[in-house]
């Protein structure tokens, strides 16, 4: 990519919506705030004036004052460039580490942490599929669906961050992980008929692993114990564990025992109806074959 090609595009991307800091995220408005100060300091030590530094790296002025008061999310690119332009030696580029994380919002931050340490991991889903499970072509049709839409810019953000918790399959030792997904989510063709193939290739990729067991409630089961919403539980090597259910104290995580055991039970019964985990595995198979 040429010299002009790159600063047209970060053009453009610096203009796009998103990227913005959230106000109630405290530790993101400290990174954000931290790392644009530096780069204020480090683009006047270099004698530069805004405009013409944001000449240089290819954005607009108004984005760089608002990148180093803090009001934006850098991205890699214009870290780079600064990096390169204000002889800082990779350490402006560094700060991508950090940086990244805050593109994320700070619930699925959180949830990400909680499954990065979790020893066990159930999930039962009966709208969609979970989003361990899900490909970047199902997540982006699915985030892109909602109502009010999002803006193109924070459907990627939220799809990356959707992403980003599935370097759990690589954890090592392994987390032993459970999912019940509805039949009737398993035919419906989100993203169209390839997404909707890759995405059952992907289950049957996933559900092949030693440590995934896969299952599917098929639509002939009238009634069972889900029917409320989603429920994930999470336990982790101490012994504790945390839990939530859509149908139940009021949606919000819970590390009540008793609470748990409600949780724990219905997630039982739920794995006790579905089809056994080969059965699961022969039916998206049999569904990969009709598409």
């Amino acid at each position: 990519m040429s010299v002009e090609e790159q600063a047209v595009r970060l053009r453009t991307e610096a203009d796009e919506p998103g990227w913005k800091v959230d106000p109630d995220d405290e530790w993101g408005v400290a990174v954000i705030t931290t790392v644009g100060r530096q780069l204020k300091l480090r683009r006047e030590a270099a004698g530069m004036r805004a405009g013409e530094f944001a000449k240089a790296v290819g954005y607009s002025e108004d984005m760089v004052y608002k990148i180093e008061g803090g009001k934006r999310i850098p991205r890699q690119e214009y870290l780079i460039a600064a990096d390169e332009l204000l002889n800082a030696g990779g350490l402006i580029a560094a700060t991508w580490e950090d940086v990244k994380k805050v593109r994320y919002p700070k619930r699925v931050r959180e949830l990400a942490k909680l499954e990065a340490q979790a020893v066990e991991i159930g999930v039962y889903e009966c709208n969609i599929i979970a989003g361990l499970l899900q490909t970047p072509e199902h997540a982006r049709a699915v985030i892109g669906a909602a109502q009010p839409p999002y803006s193109p810019d924070d459907v990627e953000r939220m799809v990356a961050a959707r992403l980003a918790r599935q370097s759990v399959f690589e954890r090592d030792p392994a987390p032993a992980l459970s999912f019940v997904l509805e039949e009737g989510v398993l035919r419906r063709p989100i993203g169209g008929t390839m997404a909707w193939r890759h995405q059952l290739e992907r289950l049957l990729e996933v559900g092949r692993l030693h440590n995934v067991v896969l299952q599917v409630m098929p639509m002939l089961c009238d009634t069972h114990s889900g029917l409320d919403g989603r429920i994930e539980v999470l336990k982790f090597a101490d012994g504790t564990a945390v839990g939530r259910s859509d149908g139940a104290f009021n949606g919000r995580p819970t590390h009540d025992p008793k609470h748990l055991r409600i949780l724990e039970l219905r997630y039982g019964t739920i794995r006790a109806q579905a089809l056994s985990p080969r059965e699961s595995l022969a039916f998206i198979e049999k569904l990969l074959g009709e598409t």
